[in-house]
């Protein structure tokens, strides 16, 4: 159990067994919503766990999402072209 409110405004983050795929999950005030991410390469940097919870600043998620190292500010892959 992670004892906290959903309603309060938190995130709650999952990474797949993989590591190549998370899940947010939030209250928007009308209902549950969830985005989904999936790497082509690479793995999302998981930081440990105490108790079966993480607090991340937003600078933090969002290096997590973006599939950088948030500890060592890096990216972990980079696409070798666009389109």
């Amino acid at each position: 159990m992670l004892k906290q409110d959903p309603f309060a405004g938190h995130l709650f983050v999952f990474r797949g067994r993989r590591g190549d795929l998370v899940k947010v999950i939030w209250w928007d005030g009308q209902g549950a919503c969830m985005f989904m991410k999936r790497l082509e390469r690479g793995r999302f940097v998981w930081p440990a766990a105490k108790e079966g919870k993480v607090a991340l600043t937003p600078a933090q998620l969002s290096m997590l999402l973006e599939g950088i190292d948030w500890r060592a500010p890096e990216r972990t892959w980079r696409p070798l072209a666009a389109g």
